[in-house]
């Protein structure tokens, strides 16, 4: 590969690295490299020991889908380390076809690129390959099968069951509304990587959130079908809605009905008080009916419900 490079660029200087160089040879080509004196440097996986040069700013790695997500994160990390801009290349042959393990580390170690990643690149390494048992000597425990989140909530509740504490539970809260809200197949086509995205959105808990997958999605696959913002807009107030302490929103006869789980008088009277066009409704289990202005999104008015209801609720405590 050397020599081929070295064919192509005449002009510039190409050296060797690898392991089984002896300690001499490669301390001299370490040295050359930081002095500037080497333009190009063709080597194995051996620079993910910890060599630092700043002055390196193109990374380009050959057979990315044979290596580990936290190999790849610790390769990429010799590059971008001055004030220069980096750059980061991963590659495999075009005519093979990743195997589903690969194709989620190259994903992942697309996604993951902002400063400070590395916890959750070593969060991902655990649910693709698996962990050890927490009270055991085996190599693989369950984790890779039903993912890191739900086997860290499943764990804790075991620990509660045999401490003999509990938990509160949290307000599910459910969103029911007349407007197609999913991922178009012919958007993302991949199943595997519509899942993702269907997991990523359903983590949304923060209009933050919603704007991070928003732009992630119109980087990786262009404009979004209004189907797929209605989907994160649900997200979104589901979250909200959870947080708030209500157990369903419902759009029903030009109206949005709001359920809380917990009927707090006081706050709902102000929160209709000062919200305007409110009307609180007797029954078994109290209900809020709201009447969103003309032409107002209806997903966009129901996270404004939300939003200060949760203050007035935050403000009384």
């Amino acid at each position: 590969r050397a020599a081929g490079i070295a064919s192509e660029f005449p002009d510039a200087s190409v050296a060797v690295a690898h392991g089984q160089m002896d300690k001499g040879e490669l301390s001299d080509v370490w040295q050359r490299l930081v002095d500037g004196k080497t333009d190009i440097l063709v080597c194995t996986t051996i620079i993910e020991t910890g060599v630092d040069v700043p002055n390196a700013n193109t990374l380009i790695i050959e057979r990315a889908d044979r290596m580990g997500l936290s190999q790849l994160h610790q390769i990429r990390g010799r590059t971008g380390r001055s004030a220069r801009k980096a750059y980061a290349y991963f590659t495999y042959p075009s005519e093979r076809s990743l195997s589903e393990i690969a194709e989620k580390r190259l994903t992942a170690i697309r996604d993951y690129t902002e400063f400070g990643s590395g916890f959750r690149i070593a969060l991902r390494d655990l649910e693709l390959r698996g962990a050890g048992d927490v009270l055991g000597a085996k190599q693989h425990g369950h984790i890779e099968s039903v993912g890191y989140d739900m086997y860290i909530k499943i764990l804790n509740e075991a620990v509660l069951e045999e401490t003999g504490r509990t938990e509160e539970p949290k307000t599910e809260c459910t969103v029911d509304v007349k407007t197609d809200s999913y991922l178009p197949g012919d958007y993302i086509p991949s199943d595997a990587h519509r899942v993702d995205i269907y997991k990523k959105i359903a983590a949304i808990e923060t209009p933050e959130d919603l704007d991070d997958v928003a732009a992630e999605l119109l980087d990786r696959y262009g404009d979004l079908p209004p189907a797929a913002e209605t989907l994160m807009r649900v997200s979104l107030c589901r979250a909200l809605g959870s947080a708030a302490g209500i157990s369903r929103i419902e759009e029903r006869d030009g109206a949005v009905y709001i359920y809380p789980e917990k009927f707090d008088t006081e706050t709902v009277i102000r929160f209709a008080g000062e919200q305007g066009n409110i009307t609180i409704m007797p029954s078994k289990t109290p209900t809020l009916r709201c009447r969103p202005p003309k032409n107002e999104p209806l997903l966009g008015y129901i996270v404004e419900l939300l939003t200060k209801y949760t203050q007035i609720k935050e403000e009384k405590v």
